[in-house]
């Protein structure tokens, strides 16, 4: 069995398109009218990729023919591939269970296709080491992963329920073959840390931290039972101004369900807060995301990528004691070029 990455779109564009169709594609702009089928190996692909983008580099080219490639003939019958959101700190898992095929008459994008069965859509990152985590980060859109029996463990990791996995291997630190998305990297080491110092009852006083640094005035339940309310935030030096904002934080791995969205709505009504927000650090099952345009108006929804996303945001202006904790630096990296992926 292979362990292959592949991506939805740089933005994570078509990740539902993937979810929701049982099937991963090669979302790949102008062999809309190009059957990889007729290429039986790597020449025959980068071949028609030379044909295709007659612009582009050699070096370019053999790059693209290389992932290309990887799709339309080296992916077989059972191996496994993994699919990083973009949407929500999780990753995809599937089993492959078609050979290549193409449709000339489906949308332009996706018409290259491989039929799967997904294993898991939303395994928490947290589940995977981070020498695995490593690899998932490489920039490439279509690559195999083979560092550190990654296909195994990953295997093995499917086998236990997503389960935490034991110690990475010694040299776990090294980076994945090619380019990493560094920033990415960078926010699962911010979320490993979050996890070490401040889970449980921290992860509500780290929220409470950041609507503080966003001009709230806030109270903070006691640890214990919460009825549903672990925060309440409403702007202003004494909290008496608008909007009035009931806050349930959820520390746990796993993505919540629709009971906990119901609860909070529930929790809105009890203290005639006017909005809600919906912290988890597992994520949020399809059927909360489901609920997103519905409750527009009165509900938002934090997932583990968008409290990070907060939390850098406001970082300067947490107190020294929270930042003690959370020992953060900026940096600048030279952007990936998408060009060449």
């Amino acid at each position: 069995m292979a362990l292959w990455l592949v991506r939805a779109g740089a933005h994570g564009e078509f990740e539902q398109k993937f979810l929701n169709s049982g099937r991963i594609y090669l979302t790949w702009e102008g062999l809309e009218n190009e059957n990889l089928s007729q290429a039986k190996d790597w020449l025959g692909v980068k071949a028609i990729v030379k044909k295709t983008y007659p612009d582009r580099t050699e070096r370019i080219a053999g790059n693209w023919a290389g992932q290309i490639w990887a799709f339309a003939v080296a992916m077989k019958l059972g191996d496994w591939a993994v699919l990083p959101l973009k949407l929500k700190p999780a990753i995809a898992v599937a089993e492959i269970t078609s050979t290549y095929q193409y449709d000339p008459h489906g949308e332009p994008l996706f018409r290259h296709f491989r039929d799967v069965r997904w294993l898991g859509q939303d395994v928490p990152r947290s589940a995977f080491d981070q020498d695995l985590l490593y690899s998932f980060g490489s920039a490439l859109t279509i690559c195999q992963i083979q560092r550190n029996e990654a296909e195994k463990r990953v295997k093995a990791l499917g086998t236990s329920g997503w389960k935490q996995p034991k110690p990475a291997p010694e040299d776990s630190g090294k980076l994945a073959e090619g380019r990493v998305d560094l920033e990415q990297l960078g926010r699962d080491q911010i979320a490993k840390l979050i996890a070490q110092q401040l889970k449980g009852h921290g992860l509500a006083r780290l929220v409470e931290a950041i609507l503080r640094a966003q001009g709230y005035t806030t109270y903070r339940s006691p640890e214990g039972p919460d009825k549903g309310v672990d925060i309440l935030a409403s702007p202003g030096p004494l909290g008496f101004g608008n909007p009035r904002i009931c806050v349930q934080v959820k520390s746990g791995d796993a993505p919540v369900d629709t009971p906990t969205l119901n609860q909070l709505i529930g929790s809105m009504q009890n203290v005639q807060a006017d909005q809600g927000l919906l912290v988890s650090w597992g994520g949020f099952k399809s059927s909360v995301d489901k609920e997103v345009p519905v409750q527009f108006f009165r509900v938002r929804l934090w997932d583990q990528a968008a409290l990070i996303r907060e939390l850098l945001a406001t970082y300067d202006k947490l107190d020294e004691d929270l930042r003690a904790e959370l020992p953060l630096k900026r940096i600048w990296s030279v952007a990936l070029q998408e060009e060449e992926d």
